[in-house]
């Protein structure tokens, strides 16, 4: 583990790294608060420091208070290193934010000690931070697809609305379903269905990378949010998708399955909430699959009916 060491005493902050080092720790050294504040910045900084109370350009104290007022996911453990033994002195530390102390002149066995229980509370810490990324990525994200659920797209294209209004952008809502699905799963069964949604899935990613997000909204439903400058072509860039979609056949464990889709558009206008502009590319959808399925209609009458015309032949 890396760890920092301020301490202006030449003899001192020796020791303190002979010791670290000996015990297969690796120490960067400074001389003065201010420097060890610089590392303690630094997003690759160390994970554990000693910190010397009475310094040189910045006491340890304000050090401590500097890193504390950090919002920062993972902050240092700090222990301040002192030879002022009194409890108030102690309570004073503490109460800035370090997490222990260490009198001077210090016992290496101590040293040792109290740095091992550093180190077991960052690993602690750092383990408590993954655990809670698992969880947010768990309740935001489908568990087959690996995209964002229905909970956490629909959250994406509120807050893209009020962006793209702000910023005059055009934002639109693609509602995408699978044609004639129930085929794929009653020909060859749920486990090659699923393979179809994964594959579906990524291409769906990567069409939204760069300019929106995709999300699965349940079954064989996805939801494209894609943004772009005023006076962009939507209706191409949805023609695009779904003939690109259509000229793809998926991998899945029984070999590569020719599928099409349906879009529903709508373009969010002025100050519409979610639920209209999903209203209107559900309707737009349901017009999709009424004109023959493998197209994309516009919400407002505006058709890109045979834009997916060249389509794939539909599995049997």
């Amino acid at each position: 583990m890396r760890i920092l060491i301020a301490e202006d005493d030449l003899t001192s902050r020796k020791i303190l790294a002979g010791v670290l080092r000996k015990i297969g720790h690796e120490v960067v050294e400074t001389v003065d608060g201010l420097a060890a504040w610089a590392e303690l910045q630094k997003t690759d900084g160390p994970k554990l420091a000693i910190l010397d109370w009475m310094m040189p350009e910045m006491e340890g104290l304000d050090v401590v208070r500097e890193v504390r007022a950090l919002d920062i996911e993972k902050p240092p453990y700090i222990i301040m290193l002192t030879t002022r033994g009194e409890k108030a002195d102690i309570i004073a530390g503490l109460d800035a934010g370090a997490n222990d102390y260490l009198s001077k002149p210090f016992d290496t066995g101590e040293l040792q000690a109290r740095v091992e229980v550093g180190r077991r509370m960052v690993e602690l810490q750092d383990a408590l931070v993954e655990s809670r990324k698992a969880l947010a990525y768990e309740a935001s994200h489908d568990p087959l697809t690996k995209l964002a659920n229905r909970r956490a797209i629909l959250e994406y294209l509120e807050r893209q609305m009020v962006s793209a209004s702000e910023n005059g952008d055009i934002l639109t809502a693609g509602m995408c379903d699978i044609d004639h699905f129930k085929r794929v799963n009653d020909t060859w069964g749920h486990q090659v269905g699923d393979d179809v949604l994964c594959e579906l899935a990524h291409l769906l990613r990567e069409s939204a990378e760069g300019r929106g997000a995709a999300g699965r909204m349940g079954g064989e439903e996805f939801l494209l949010v894609l943004r772009m400058k005023a006076g962009g072509d939507y209706m191409a860039e949805y023609a695009a998708i779904c003939a690109g979609i259509a000229a793809t056949p998926l991998k899945t464990r029984i070999g590569e399955i020719p599928i099409t889709v349906s879009i529903g558009v709508s373009c969010a206008k002025g100050k519409s909430g979610v639920d209209a502009i999903l209203g209107l590319a559900d309707a737009a959808l349901y017009s999709a699959k009424g004109l023959g399925r493998n197209r994309v209609v516009f919400a407002g009458g505006e058709n890109a009916g045979e834009a997916g015309a060249a389509c794939c032949p539909r599995p049997e």
